[in-house]
């Protein structure tokens, strides 16, 4: 028969899942539309007064501008309010990545608009008042900075804790092994001479090993035990058997790997404390921890800054020189950045609201896990539940009668960045 259990460590049975800068980014946003909407209103008001079509046009431009960001900024406060509203099943996380989906159509159909009017004015020019046109695309530019400069911060999406109770993640690199641990053994002397102590998780449960570090180094007959204190108190004994050259604990270690190791050799006893290294690596973590919300109201607001920049620089190019076709080339170039960085964000926000595995390195050291215990793993789903959230659905199929789902949680909670596990256990001769 099957167990069937789940569990959401990290975000607890709340199913929040908001990233880890949730509530900073979205006053950053906030802040942002203010400064729009002021600089839009400026224009327009200003345009109408002094009869300057261009700084009406640009404060309307403006406005669009500020649309784009109230989509993020509406996105944050909704999920922020709606975060334990029971119709959401897991939570609001996501919200942002629609936000961010919505934002790079809205950049696309932008893109498009600008590239339509520059080949316009390829085919048909018209007369450029350079001396509107220059200063109003400089005040942009400013706006633009200094939008930048309010969302900046967070917008490469690395999360540096998850909100609700959540943890770093553990995204290292294929070389690295899971947990971060000191590279180095723990030294122990007594007596009889020298020893290493170390965890040892070489694509099997963890361990402890002690091996001897100089030649003249013995075990004796004397029972080796190691017991760990936990900062909680829990003590937990480990009965060491002779592998041949080494010593190693026929328990595993429980996660996490982060406690004291009293260690009684040779009828002495020793002390060492094993402290586990939260790391952060970029590559894959990141799209597991990117908040696709600000990344897209950043992705506006430096797409603004680069037409802006384009445009100086073809005003005073065809001011100069006379070359007006410089306008309508800066006009291009700036629709094909444009384009090229609402595709990146469209496939990569796409790819979250279509439960797309984010993190395939993931999936393998979930698989490697529980199957280094001797079981198969039959069904395995990975996906992104929000910033630096990522649910699991695995079934799991064993010959071990005494192991159930809190078995297999024990052995997931090394993968901090799993926020809601769900586990299935059959037994191997039923399971397909």
């Amino acid at each position: 028969m099957s167990n069937f259990n789940d569990a959401a460590f990290g975000a607890g049975h709340d199913h929040i899942f908001l990233g880890a800068a949730h509530e900073e980014n979205e006053r950053r946003t906030w802040a942002v539309i203010a400064l729009c909407s002021a600089m839009m209103v400026a224009e327009i008001v200003g345009g109408s007064v002094f009869g300057s079509l261009a700084l009406v046009a640009d404060g309307l431009h403006m406005s669009t501008h500020a649309g784009a960001m109230l989509i993020a900024a509406m996105a944050y406060t909704y999920a922020r309010k709606h975060a334990s509203d029971p119709r959401f099943v897991f939570g609001t996380g996501k919200l942002g990545d629609l936000a961010g989906f919505t934002s790079a159509i809205v950049l696309a159909m932008i893109a498009l608009l600008i590239g339509y009017e520059a080949i316009s004015r390829f085919l048909a020019p018209v007369p450029i008042h350079f001396g509107e046109a220059i200063p109003i695309a400089v005040a942009g530019l400013l706006v633009n900075l200094a939008s930048v400069w309010l969302l900046s911060g967070d917008h490469h999406g690395h999360s540096h804790g998850h909100s609700h109770g959540g943890h770093h993640g553990h995204g290292h690199d294929d070389h690295d092994d899971e947990h971060g641990h000191d590279d180095e053994p723990k030294k122990v002397f007594v007596r009889a001479g020298a020893f290493d102590v170390s965890v040892f998780e070489d694509n099997v449960p963890p361990v402890f090993r002690i091996t001897p570090a100089t030649d003249g180094s013995k075990f004796g007959d004397a029972p080796v035990l190691i017991t760990t204190v936990r900062p909680d108190g829990t003590r937990q004994a480990f009965t060491m058997v002779d592998r041949g050259g080494y010593l190693e604990s026929s328990e595993e270690i429980p996660e996490p790997h982060e406690f004291k190791a009293l260690i009684r050799l040779q009828g002495e006893e020793r002390e060492v404390e094993f402290v586990e290294h939260h790391h952060d690596h970029h590559g894959s973590h990141d799209a597991t921890a990117r908040d696709n919300n600000i990344r897209s109201a950043y992705i506006h607001v430096i797409a603004d800054a680069a037409v802006s920049v384009l445009a100086i620089i073809g005003l005073v190019l065809a001011r100069a020189f006379g070359w007006l076709w410089m306008d309508p080339l800066a006009g291009v170039i700036g629709a094909l950045v444009i384009a090229n960085w609402s595709f990146g964000l469209m496939r990569d926000t796409s790819g979250v609201l279509l439960d797309m595995n984010p993190d395939k390195r993931a999936s393998e050291r979930v698989r490697q896990a529980i199957e280094g215990c001797g079981d198969r793993v039959v069904d395995l789903h990975i996906w992104r539940l929000g910033p630096g959230h990522m649910s699991a659905v695995v079934s799991v199929a064993t010959m071990q009668s005494s192991r159930d789902s809190r078995f297999y949680h024990a052995i997931l909670r090394r993968f901090k960045e799993l926020s809601h596990i769900t586990v299935e256990v059959t037994p191997a001769n039923t399971a397909r």
